[in-house]
């Protein structure tokens, strides 16, 4: 260390002790006050982060998933979400025509055992004397909240249909105009049995609101079920949104926890995700009702698309399941074996080889490879419930003894306490204000080393803090994120919540992207969680404060590795309140001059109020921007604006990283 680096280290070290004065009196940051940060980038201060740090959770919640992640355009289209007697009722689908010209009912006449209700349409036009209008007559559905077509593009239309005599109707996709953007005819001699009939749709016009219609102008009785519209043009045609798959991926998630939520749960076990029931060809799955959420879905979205879905974002899959314990009703732990049966099942499909009983279903699926499932949780929000307990044991055991290698995951809190159960991780949730969530940053710091691991598979800010979206929410989550990073030895997972809201079901505010039918914009937490994109698996590094100004600001620092074994250093600093502060950063550990000009950047989250959101309108109104960083150093100044989320990225050479021993000179506090 050259003379003068060495007298800028006793400069700095006054300081401190000047700066600790200050603290002991001071309420708060002034404006443009100065506050030093101290990286010690050498290896001998780190720790590993988990590669697991952070990932997401998706819920079928406010339409994620049906008539969002999941591409399908036709709602309800088995018919059964009115239930499985009848009369039933068909919404959205709708009429078209008067009662004079055809009577549309539902009837338990389909084909497919585990879904009865099929829907009856009695054309009563058609004939001398009675002609059917000649844009005939029939029934539409208007998608979810409207079907996004686009001009080129080419949708598959799959339904089945019976009949006593031949069939000639027409399918179009019909603007919101009442423009016909598509169109063909399914002209059919003999569907007197029930018959599978395809056809493949492409749009000569753009219409966000459009809507499926079968129509005839002859009379007779048809049948249909079963009907399906889907984009060709899906992530790997496994049938995902592409925008809004590409939202997701952008994150680069290490995990996704998947169905749920209080969606595994159900108010009534009758109503929970119950995996069996989502495999399988899709026009033979039964559906179900969510009644948490309150919406029907075909479940199109199941138990293999999931673990797809977790394979092509290249992220580990976390399967929450039932464990007989629903909101409102419980199985007890005597009578719980089905109940085990039924995961030990859900496992095997996923893990097991094509030759097993469950492995082959996944294999005939198209999937002959296992999924690489390594965590279950063993239900949600459950602890502290009659049964729980008792249910947990039995399942551990089940599991533990049938797949040892899989980490389980209970829902009882092992962050201030330790569990009186064996677990591999255990469950934690925080929904509060910006200020309650901002101060849990220190949440683990004091939490036990040795036992479980801490999964916050839940977090966000909520209520008026919140709004939609809001900058505030995301700085809270932000610093939040920091402590959890700081903790990487005692928090092994991390996921906002929820990550979808359709606009037109806002069941929960707020979410991490919205989105309807045709466009899809992320909140500032969406944006926020992309400062965090590079910490799985990184190297956290010892970083202190000076003054500690707990209260409003918070940083940390990290090292990593890009995909052409570049090293980068990220410092990561929130800063929580209203008044700009002049940051003075101190890295030691390094050679002089390590910190390279070319490729360092400074990248921040801010906007003028803090509640301001982002918007169909106005999507980009709270994203971070990055510029370039002058006169890169070991030490240097840098302007936080007031609410803030700010990233300073430095490319390094890896030569020059000193290691500190017992007789190095470094007077900085750590």
């Amino acid at each position: 260390m050259g003379a003068i680096t060495l007298l800028r280290r006793i400069l700095l070290f006054f300081f401190i002790l000047l700066s600790a004065l200050y603290q002991s009196c001071a309420t708060g940051i002034g404006a443009n006050q100065t506050i030093s940060l101290f990286v010690n980038a050498s290896e001998a201060s780190a720790k590993k982060i988990p590669e697991t740090l952070f990932g997401i959770f998706f819920e079928e919640i406010n339409h994620a998933g049906a008539g969002g992640l999941w591409a399908e355009l036709v709602s309800n289209r088995g018919f059964e979400a009115g239930g499985p007697n009848t009369p039933s009722n068909i919404e959205p689908w709708s009429v078209i025509g008067d009662e004079s010209s055809l009577i549309v009912s539902t009837d338990r006449s389909s084909s497919f055992d585990r879904n009865k209700i099929a829907l009856r349409m009695e054309v009563l036009c058609g004939h001398e004397g009675t002609m059917c209008p000649a844009s005939g007559v029939g029934i539409y559905n208007p998608g979810f909240w409207g079907m996004n077509i686009e001009q080129g593009k080419t949708y598959k239309l799959v339904l089945y249909a019976r009949s006593l005599g031949p069939i000639n109707v027409s399918v179009s996709l019909t603007g919101s105009t009442g423009l016909q953007l598509a169109a063909t005819n399914i002209v059919a001699s003999d569907v007197s049995n029930w018959t599978k009939l395809e056809a493949v749709l492409q749009a000569k016009g753009t219409d966000a609101n459009s809507r499926l219609q079968l129509t005839t102008t002859r009379k007779g009785v048809i049948w249909f079920d079963q009907v399906s519209l889907m984009p060709t043009d899906t992530y790997k045609g496994h049938g995902f949104r592409n925008d809004l798959f590409e939202m997701v991926k952008n994150m680069r998630p290490a995990f996704i926890r998947f169905p749920g939520g209080c969606f595994v749960e159900g108010e009534w076990l009758r109503n929970a995700f119950r995996w069996k029931e989502t495999i399988g060809p899709w026009e033979e799955r039964p559906g179900h009702f969510g009644d948490v959420w309150h919406y029907w879905t075909d479940d199109g979205l199941g138990h293999f698309e999931f673990l797809q879905l977790a394979e092509d974002l290249g992220a580990l899959p976390i399967w929450v399941f039932n464990n007989g314990v629903s909101h409102n009703d419980e199985v007890d732990t005597s009578s719980i074996s089905p109940f085990l049966q039924e995961i030990l099942d859900g496992i095997e499909f996923a893990r097991g080889d094509r030759d097993s009983k469950w492995g082959s279903v996944r294999a005939a699926m198209g999937h002959p490879e296992p999924f690489d499932l390594r965590y279950v949780a063993v239900g949600n929000e459950d602890c502290g419930k009659k049964n729980y307990l008792g249910n947990y044991l039995k399942f551990y055991s089940a599991i533990k003894s049938a797949y040892p290698d899989i980490k389980i995951i209970s829902n009882c809190d092992g962050s201030s306490q330790p569990l009186d159960h064996p677990a591999d991780l255990y469950d934690y949730h925080i929904y509060s204000s910006a200020n309650n969530v901002f101060a849990s940053a220190q949440k683990f710091d004091k939490a036990s080393r040795n036992g479980p691991k801490a999964f916050v598979s839940e977090y966000a800010v909520t209520g008026n803090d919140a709004g939609k979206g809001s900058l505030l929410a995301a700085l809270a989550e932000a610093g939040f994120l920091i402590g959890l990073e700081k903790n990487c030895d005692a928090v092994e997972m991390a996921s906002y919540a929820p990550l979808f809201v359709n606009t037109h079901d806002r069941t929960w505010n707020p979410d991490a992207i919205v989105f309807d039918s045709s466009q899809a914009y992320g909140t500032p937490s969406y944006w926020m969680q992309h400062f965090f994109r590079e910490s799985n698996g990184a190297t956290l590094l010892s970083s202190t404060l000076q003054p500690n100004p707990s209260s409003s600001l918070i940083a940390s620092a990290i090292t990593w590795k890009d995909t052409e074994d570049n090293k980068h250093l990220r410092i990561k600093v929130v800063n929580f309140g209203s008044n700009s502060v002049i940051l003075q950063t101190s890295i030691v550990g390094l050679e002089v001059n390590s910190l390279q000009s070319f490729g360092s950047t400074k990248t921040e989250l801010t906007s003028s109020n803090v509640m301001d959101e982002n918007s169909f309108k106005v999507p980009n109104k709270v994203v971070p921007v990055k510029t370039q960083l002058d006169d890169v150093g070991e030490e240097m100044d840098v302007v936080l604006s007031p609410h803030s989320v700010t990233s300073l990225d430095f490319v390094i050479n890896s030569d020059n990283i000193r290691i500190f021993g017992s007789d190095a000179v470094d007077k900085s506090p750590y």
